[in-house]
C-alpha cells in the first residue's frame, strides 16, 4: 500500500478571511505567508504556518458562507487538533488564551486517549480548536 508522510495542510471555510487572519495571528501565532484575492467565482483564500513544526493552514472563504455557521454535527469537519509538546506547554497556551479574551475548556485528560491533556476552544467561525498535549 502507499503510505502518507503526514498532513500537508488544513484548510478551514470562514466566512470573513480579513477578520479571521487577525485572530488566528494573535491568538495561535499564525503567520500569513500568502494570499489569493477573488478569484473567477468569488473565492478567497490566505495561506497561513503555524509557530513551531510550522503547520500549514488555509483560510477559505467562499461567496455565500456568510451568515452559515459552523457545526460538528453535520458531516464535514468535527474539530482540529494541534499538538502541544507537554502540558506545561498547554498551561503557557492557557495563559495566552487568558490574554487575548479567548473562552476556552480547562484542562482536562481526553478520555479516548488515557495519558493525554486537552484544552478546546473555538475561533471567530465557531470551529472548534483542540491543543492536545501527550504525558510522558
Amino acid at each position: 500500500m502507499p503510505t502518507l508522510s503526514g498532513v500537508h495542510h488544513i484548510a478551514l471555510t470562514v466566512t470573513d478571511v480579513e477578520r479571521s487572519i487577525p485572530w488566528y495571528e494573535r491568538v495561535l501565532g499564525f503567520t500569513v505567508v500568502g494570499k489569493q484575492d477573488e478569484d473567477a467565482v468569488g473565492v478567497r483564500k490566505a495561506f497561513l504556518r503555524g509557530p513551531g513544526e510550522g503547520f500549514a493552514l488555509t483560510l477559505v472563504q467562499h461567496p455565500f458562507a456568510a451568515g452559515s455557521l459552523f457545526d460538528e454535527k453535520r458531516p464535514g469537519l468535527d474539530h482540529v487538533s494541534f499538538a502541544v509538546p507537554d502540558e506545561d506547554c498547554l498551561r503557557e497556551w492557557t495563559e495566552r488564551l487568558t490574554e487575548h479574551g479567548v473562552t476556552f475548556s480547562p484542562i482536562t485528560e481526553e478520555l479516548s486517549a488515557r495519558g493525554t491533556s486537552v484544552v478546546a476552544l473555538r475561533d471567530p467561525d465557531g470551529i472548534q480548536i483542540v491543543l492536545w498535549a501527550e504525558k510522558p
